[in-house]
């Protein structure tokens, strides 16, 4: 085992999803850290310093040509794959990471560090805090909910995997990810900003989508940076291994606060629950066009709304009639000591998104 400072002498990363929120935080950090990055997607990245493999994790042909001659020492999995029911998520994403994992039974894999979420404690996105849910702040050993989560199937498949191919392995419980990546399914940073920049544009007002519970309880999130801090820690601490973590940034916030800040930075008026939900999906209907407008008259690199914005899935967070925030102390304890400010994760996702000509 090594300390994840030093240099990374003879360890081959593999991040698979690389392209994702949180995929591309890992192969930035890794590259910085001197690791051998191996950045897997289906369409391919490019990045300095980084080997791009293209594969279609679906297909167990494609992992195992893909992959053949590689000698990956750590698996950071990142990707999944949205489908209609909880039922085909299982399904699916189970064998996303099953052929993945059969496909490196050659490699001389160390450890495996598997991407979830706190929909471990809160159920999948179809039964939404159906039935008794763990008390807040949620704490890793709560017992799994009695209904089928895609979360669970795949600890399953990666305990089976470690267990015959002999490495350790971790699990990564984040909470909602703010980090930089276009056409990405579940991006609230990116959302909320497109939607600010809109609201800029069109000199509307910025109006909180979500329930009077998300608007008044306390929340937490979790920065992308931190989450691959996170992953690469417990990939390589002593003593860190065989373990299931939460991730979040350390503060809690509750929107109320933090609404009217997100305004600011934008020079919009914020305006916050009112009564009802208002959903990003009904305040942003019919706004393609605009958008493309707008790209074009601001010189924007992706005119195409559908690929900077996940309504659906902003509305489906900020629309929870439950509060919802993670422990940290069992990282903490175990030697985790990294933090952010969630402002400032969203500042500076910010920033960036203006850099690279996202928004305005």
């Amino acid at each position: 085992m090594h300390n994840s400072s030093a240099p990374a002498h003879g360890r081959t990363a593999l991040v698979v999803g690389a392209s994702g929120i949180a995929g591309s935080a890992l192969v930035t950090l890794l590259a910085e850290r001197g690791w051998e990055v191996l950045a897997l997607t289906r369409g391919g990245v490019s990045q300095p310093g980084v080997r791009s493999i293209s594969a279609d994790l679906t297909s167990p042909g494609s992992l195992a040509a893909a992959l053949a001659g590689e000698k990956s020492t750590h698996v950071f999995f990142t990707a999944w794959s949205r489908q209609d029911t909880e039922r085909e998520n299982i399904e699916v994403n189970a064998a996303l990471l099953r052929n993945l994992l059969n496909a490196l039974h050659h490699s001389p894999v160390e450890h495996v560090a598997l991407m979830t979420g706190l929909k471990h404690y809160l159920g999948p996105f179809e039964a939404y805090a159906a039935g008794e849910m763990p008390d807040t702040p949620f704490h890793e050993e709560e017992p799994r909910l009695p209904v089928p989560n895609f979360y669970y199937a795949q600890e399953d498949v990666l305990w089976a995997a470690a267990e015959r191919q002999g490495f350790s392995w971790s699990v990564h419980r984040a909470h909602t990810v703010i980090g930089h990546a276009v056409g990405n399914a579940m991006n609230m940073g990116l959302t909320l900003a497109v939607q600010a920049s809109i609201c800029k544009e069109l000199n509307r007002p910025f109006v909180f989508p979500g329930s009077e519970t998300q608007w008044n309880s306390l929340t937490d999130m979790t920065d992308s940076g931190l989450l691959a801090e996170h992953m690469l820690w417990a990939a390589t601490a002593e003593a860190a291994g065989d373990q299931a973590y939460n991730i979040v940034n350390g503060d809690v916030f509750r929107w109320r606060w933090m609404w009217p800040r997100l305004a600011a930075y934008f020079g919009v008026d914020a305006v916050g629950f009112e009564s009802e939900p208002r959903p990003l999906e009904v305040q942003m209907r019919g706004m393609e066009t605009g958008w493309a407008d707008m790209a074009a008259r601001h010189g924007l690199a992706e005119p195409d709304l559908a690929r900077v914005s996940s309504w659906w899935h902003t509305d489906g967070d900020l629309g929870r009639n439950i509060e919802v925030l993670a422990d940290m102390s069992k990282s903490r304890l175990a030697g985790f000591a990294g933090y952010r400010r969630t402002l400032d994760s969203f500042t500076q996702l910010f920033d960036r998104l203006r850099a690279d000509r996202l928004i305005p």
